[in-house]
């Protein structure tokens, strides 16, 4: 990288390096703008979006899937995106715990990252961290979604292949998936599917479908490594296909970080405690306080 940035070229040979973009990316530190302006990506690194319902098995997902691509030898980067608090804005869960098993292995770089207090789940940060491990030239990018509100549809801006994970339990959730997950959605994982009522709900997320634009369903036990060589081979095959959504995925991109650029000078925190110190006055209205943000 630049000079402003100590020549930091992030690159998965050296985590340390790739580490420290991260940080300075991630905390808006000095340099940050040339760092992000200097990327070049050599490497056609597919960006894969795990996403789905909290319980659904995607960090056990996450483990099986990186256990199977390291077999060819892959260089591999993941980010955790983890639920913020709403009271002391910081992640309640941590990489290490998530993905113990390929923590400390030579071919496997893992970072989390909070929300940030965004409402779907994503933040403007993950699009450019991930940009980040683009240009360290990782084979796969695996990128684990909180899994709550909106953030299915999120990913849509984020990833080039986007993996649904939902559980033989997730029935009364179909008509929500139908709704607006078909679009961004490019396979259906059933995990646990040795659950009861397994293949019954495969058959319901094929009803569901567009005949002219089914979505692979693939069966996985997670926990015991079941039908994941299936979902790796999905993953390679459409890897190798020109993304049709480029257009659509990066004006989402575009989208959001001009959105985090705009909101950059608001504050949670002093949003919170501004309003407090309002309350105190007669007639305190919301629309009046906001007008001039």
């Amino acid at each position: 990288m630049q000079s402003a940035t100590n020549n930091i070229k992030p690159h998965y040979t050296d985590f340390r390096s790739v580490a420290r973009a991260l940080t300075i990316v991630e905390n808006d530190l000095p340099g940050t703008d040339e760092l992000l302006k200097s990327l070049t990506f050599t490497k056609s690194s597919p960006i894969i979006g795990i996403t789905g319902p909290p319980g659904a098995g995607k960090s056990t997902l996450v483990n099986s899937l990186i256990s199977g691509l390291l077999t060819t030898g892959n260089k591999i980067a993941v980010l955790a995106i983890d639920p913020t608090s709403p009271f002391n804005f910081g992640s309640l869960l941590g990489d290490r715990i998530r993905m113990a098993p390929h923590f400390n292995h030579p071919g496997v770089f893992i970072r989390s990252l909070a929300t940030r207090g965004s409402l779907g789940g994503l933040s403007a940060k993950a699009i450019e961290m991930t940009d980040v491990l683009r240009a360290a030239e990782f084979d796969y990018i695996l990128v684990e979604t909180v899994g709550v509100g909106q953030s299915e549809i999120e990913i849509a801006g984020l990833a080039d292949i986007t993996l649904l994970v939902l559980v033989p339990e997730s029935g009364d959730e179909i008509q929500n998936i139908k709704s607006g997950l078909m679009e961004i959605a490019d396979a259906f994982i059933v995990n646990k599917s040795d659950r009861a009522d397994a293949d019954l709900f495969v058959n319901n997320l094929k009803k569901i479908q567009n005949k002219e634009t089914q979505l692979p369903v693939f069966k996985t036990v997670a926990s015991k490594s079941e039908g994941i060589n299936e979902v790796i081979n999905f993953i390679h095959s459409k890897s190798e296909v020109k993304n049709s959504r480029k257009e659509l995925l990066l004006a989402e991109k575009a989208y959001q970080l001009i959105q985090q650029k705009r909101m950059a000078g608001i504050n949670k925190k002093k949003l919170q405690q501004d309003i407090a110190k309002a309350l105190n006055k007669p007639g305190f209205n919301l629309y009046e306080f906001v007008k001039d943000f």
